[in-house]
């Protein structure tokens, strides 16, 4: 082989085996690398660089994270020392990477991402509770990824997760707009009647703080239950097959009776109700809601949210009242009087005492409409809800019987006058 062509071959030898050296003198980030063969002159000045390499911090609302043993870079050197001319100092282009990004990323917004939390009410005797609502928070991940892409090009060495509140679909505001008063009905009773005071007061007690989901059915027997002494009821005046009578649970029908007032005004349907045989003096004809074992009041939430019956009572008075989210309607109702029915003679009977056993009462037959107004005050309609028939009471007075004649003194006449002796004439 010629000279020449062992000539070539060490030529190609250095290209294709990196065992050339750096020129003398060549400095490379600050690290002298002159006469060192290139693969030895690379690691030193990689070293050199990793040791310096700038971490990455994300700074978020929950705390700073910095990521520097999760990075590595790509670089020139190779080119660098090889290249470089004698005596030069040169300074590499290093490029940070980071393989798990993505993965790393994602975490720091699950950490920092909270889910919204609607607002709640809870409703019971005592009234409304309400729990406030908890914004959430969104953290912008395709934005946080990018920024640290850019920084790790860039050389920078912080970047900021962006996050946002998102506020939930019910707060406490949509809450109170569901649960504004919606109708408020009062009838009074004889506070001194105990008995039948305290009846009233049970069954209002025992619908207090009831809740009607939309769509539901509320049923007076099911929520009062049964009118027994077991149950707590007491003997109280009742009207029982067209008589007035004492009997368990006497009153209650005038908690129904209330409820039924309130719930029309609400503009809930009435699914069930009854009037009684006679007519009551603490409400309107056919705006009556009798309750027994085998009659029932119900109502149904057509809404599209929960209504809420809250009842107070006082001395003399019950009240109902009704919650939920108002439809912009107003809603009342009307009594209408068709004919009256007079009772037959007051009947006569004897006892110690002169006075009213029991007093007539007049009967009658009634209707009664409920009339719904819109926002304007306009009428919207007028439908009728019943048309009873209430029995005439005959009234019962009682006479002392009539005194018996005293017979008169021995040796008198009937006529009280005294005869001459041995003249006497008996009258006949």
């Amino acid at each position: 082989m010629t000279g020449y062509g062992i000539l070539t071959l060490l030529l190609a030898g250095s290209f294709l085996f990196p065992c050339g050296r750096v020129k003398q003198g060549v400095i490379v980030d600050g690290v002298a690398v002159g006469g060192l063969p290139y693969a030895e002159a690379e690691r030193r000045v990689r070293e050199r660089i990793e040791s310096e390499l700038a971490p990455l911090t994300v700074h978020t609302p929950r705390g700073d994270f910095t990521f520097r043993a999760e990075l590595s870079f790509t670089d020139d050197v190779s080119k660098i020392v090889r290249r470089a001319k004698k005596g030069q100092s040169l300074n590499s282009t290093v490029v940070r990477e980071w393989a798990d990004a993505e993965e790393q990323l994602e975490k720091i917004c699950e950490l920092n991402a909270e889910e919204s939390r609607c607002a709640e009410v809870s409703f019971s005797r005592a009234g409304f509770r309400f729990t406030p609502e908890a914004n959430g928070i969104v953290c912008d991940y395709r934005a946080l990824l990018s920024d640290a892409l850019t920084a790790l090009k860039e050389g920078g060495t912080d970047v900021t997760l962006k996050t946002c509140e998102r506020p939930p679909e019910v707060t406490e505001a949509v809450l109170r707009g569901r649960t504004r008063l919606l109708s408020k009905f009062t009838t009074r009773f004889d506070g001194s009647n105990i008995v039948r005071a305290g009846n009233i007061r049970l069954a209002c007690t025992r619908i207090a703080g009831s809740v009607l989901p939309a769509g539901g059915e509320f049923s007076f027997n099911r929520t009062v239950g049964k009118r027994t002494k077991e149950n707590g009821f007491g003997e109280a005046t009742v009207i029982f097959d067209g008589e007035f009578v004492q009997g368990v649970g006497g009153g209650v029908c005038q908690a129904s009776t209330t409820l039924f007032n309130a719930a029309l005004r609400a503009g809930l349907e009435i699914t069930e109700s009854r009037n009684h045989s006679l007519s009551v003096g603490y409400v309107s004809p056919s705006l009556d809601a009798m309750v027994s074992e085998y009659s029932d009041l119900k109502l149904k939430n057509n809404y599209p949210f929960p209504v809420y019956i809250q009842s107070r009572t006082g001395r003399d008075t019950v009240t109902f009242e009704i919650y939920g989210a108002p439809d912009g309607k107003r809603y009342e109702t009307e009594s209408v009087i068709l004919r009256k029915i007079p009772p037959e003679p007051p009947k006569t009977v004897e006892r110690e005492e002169a006075g009213w056993i029991r007093a007539e009462k007049e009967g009658m037959v009634s209707e009664s409409y409920l009339l719904v107004y819109g926002q304007n005050g306009e009428l919207l309609s007028r439908t009728l809800l019943r048309r009873d028939h209430y029995a005439a009471q005959q009234g019962i007075y009682g006479e002392p019987p009539p005194a018996a004649e005293e017979p008169a003194p021995e040796g008198e006449e009937n006529d009280g006058i005294q005869e001459p002796e041995g003249e006497a004439e008996k009258i006949g």
